[in-house]
């Protein structure tokens, strides 16, 4: 056991199980209450690492709430006999952040591992209201080895919480192998999947018919989810891993593809990488090269730790760029790469990996590699909770994870994903909403997702005027604003709350989204400033604080039609506008008084 002090810093310790692993710690100061810790291990032989924490203990003092990339609507706090959260390549990512009310930093810790699988805690300690927080590594699934070397990032400055969380995404680019992908202009423009309106009943003809009126409507491409590949709709996996075209569907990919680009959009193709189906052609092929075998998908998992597996997978991807011009891959069920110590893995020879991560990492960094090399702007979409530091590298686009019909969960969702994700595109989980719901309530959808890149999913041709309106109105303000809404500076107020006050700056221009009866502050003056009423009141209250100004005020309701036109003085008063349900403010300023 080694113990390390620094004046500022937390008192570190590390420990293993494993008595004959030693280990050092360096703590550097980066700046100001900003610490990287450094930890190395190191045994005379091969050995496993098992059981290795770092711990620390800071004050529970002025901390009201706890953020992780899994919290999702419960940012409560963590207790120290819990059980922490998981993190690992595919899942999540290694930070969590302690804040207080005002939206300050207390303590957000992060670990460059974000490889292996670790255990993140910071746990309330009753005896003397102490935050007991650790990083546990999981030695079972790391292989034998004399040296282990990673750092730890403790971040004690008083910032905002949301910049203490970038600052570590920002980090993680810096470090090696974490390097994310380039995101292509595409991914940053809405798209339409098939998988709610249409799940596995696909027909080429249908999807070319959506797609010309998902375009008109402000759509740039179209996900073809799962159906265009077995002639089975049941939702199961048992013929999975053939990735043949079903041509009762689709009796020509390449001529269906170049339909759809024609009509001017892109064509990204859905997989499911690790499922290989019982009644698959290439079951009996790789039936000794699983991780596991899920009964209820009826299908297994294979194991990337083949060569063979792994160039099956990149050739049938490559195939897919090559003879058919897809642009990009819907990667799905990556997270399932893992083993069930209940289950033995294969027993085939001929693996050249030890670690199941390090052969994912390798699968997942060649599939890039390889596209890039036929189509160097290849999209790439993950969906949520594959969305670490190593999935940035692999991929472009980040999805909120199923929340189908639910726009709050939708909004925390792509919040909590953009918080962590830089420059990565975050896209919205598919909208979907009832055909006969009122067009307010319908659009929701659209305004809880503001600061994401929308996905629709619906039968456009079965919608209402009111509702066709409405999407068009708001997929040309997602259009036309996306360089404040997706680049600029983010700013989701009080997570614990989910995230009521949403607002993005760039230059001369803010949009504020407001999604519970608040008053909303005016900090600085802008010449183009955007209120979005994502709540059932008809009118939104503003604090203004800033020198006097006067703004012309265009109100619009949920269908982009104009209600009002006002001149408005913004100051040091509070004012009281009138605003439909679902509506629009748009403030230009003309002058200061």
């Amino acid at each position: 056991m080694t113990t390390f002090t620094k004046i500022d810093c937390p008192t570190v310790v590390v420990a293993s199980d494993n008595p004959l692993f030693e280990s050092a710690v360096r703590i550097d100061a980066i700046e100001d209450r900003l610490f990287l810790v450094s930890v190395a291990l190191q045994a005379p032989r091969q050995e496993k690492l098992s059981g290795c924490r770092i711990e620390w203990s800071v004050p529970a003092a002025d901390v009201h709430a706890m953020w992780h990339p899994g919290s999702e609507r419960s940012k409560a706090f963590q207790v120290d006999w819990g059980s922490g959260f998981q993190s690992k390549s595919t899942s999540l990512a290694p930070i969590a952040s302690l804040y207080n009310l005002d939206g300050r930093n207390r303590l957000t810790f992060a670990f460059s591992d974000a490889l292996n699988e670790v255990t993140l805690k910071a746990g309330i300690h009753e005896e003397d209201s102490t935050f007991l927080c650790s990083v546990t590594l999981s030695g079972e699934a790391l292989p034998p080895t004399t040296r282990y070397e990673a750092v730890l990032r403790i971040d004690l400055r008083d910032i905002r919480y949301d910049q203490a969380i970038g600052d570590v995404a920002a980090w993680w680019e810096t470090l090696p192998g974490l390097q994310p992908s380039p995101v292509p202009s595409a991914a940053l423009l809405p798209m339409y999947s098939t998988w709610y309106s249409y799940h596995q009943q696909l027909a080429s003809d249908e999807l070319e018919r959506q797609a010309s009126l998902a375009q008109a409507m402000g759509c740039d491409s179209i996900i073809v989810d799962d159906g265009w590949q077995t002639d089975d709709n049941s939702r199961g996996y048992a013929y999975t891993g053939d990735w043949e075209v079903y041509r009762g569907k689709i009796p020509d990919m390449k001529e269906h593809v170049d339909s759809i680009h024609r009509l001017g959009l892109k064509y990204l193709l859905w997989y499911s990488v690790p499922f290989v189906g019982t009644r698959s052609r290439v079951w009996s092929r790789f039936e000794n090269k699983l991780l596991r075998v899920d009964s209820s998908l009826n299908a297994g998992v294979l194991d990337p730790r083949y060569p063979d597996v792994r160039e099956y997978l990149i050739r049938t991807y490559e195939r897919a760029v090559a003879e058919w011009g897809i642009d990009g891959l819907k990667l799905d069920f990556v997270d399932s790469f893992s083993e069930d110590p209940d289950q033995p893995a294969g027993t085939a020879p001929g693996r050249d990996c030890l670690s199941v991560p390090e052969a994912v990492d390798r699968l997942l960094s060649d599939v890039m590699e390889r596209l890039r090399a036929i189509k160097p702007d290849i999209m790439i979409e993950f969906r949520q909770t594959y969305i670490g530091p190593l999935m940035r590298k692999y991929g472009n686009i980040f999805r909120a994870t199923d929340c189908p019909n639910d726009s709050i969960q939708n909004r925390i969702r792509t919040l909590d994903l953009r918080l962590l994700s830089g420059r990565t595109a975050v896209h919205s989980d598919m909208i979907m909403f009832n055909p006969h719901e009122p067009t307010e309530s319908a659009a929701m959808q659209m305004i809880n997702i503001l600061f994401s890149v929308p996905q629709i999913s619906m039968r456009l041709n079965e919608l209402g005027d009111d509702h066709l309106d409405m999407l068009r109105f708001w997929l040309a303000f997602c259009r036309e604003q996306r360089d404040v809404l997706l680049r600029g500076d983010l700013s989701p107020r009080q997570p614990e709350l989910l995230y009521p006050l949403v607002s993005a700056s760039k230059d001369d221009k803010r949009v504020v989204a407001v999604y519970a009866d608040i008053v909303v502050p005016v900090e600085r003056p802008v010449a183009e400033l955007f209120l979005v009423n994502g709540t059932y009141n008809e009118r939104l209250v503003l604090r203004p604080s800033i020198a006097p100004a006067r703004y012309q005020a265009q109100i619009k309701d949920c269908r982009g039609r104009i209600v009002s036109t006002q001149t408005l003085e913004l100051g040091q008063n509070l004012i009281e506008i009138a605003v439909p349900k679902a509506g629009l403010v748009a403030l230009l300023r003309t002058d200061s008084l």
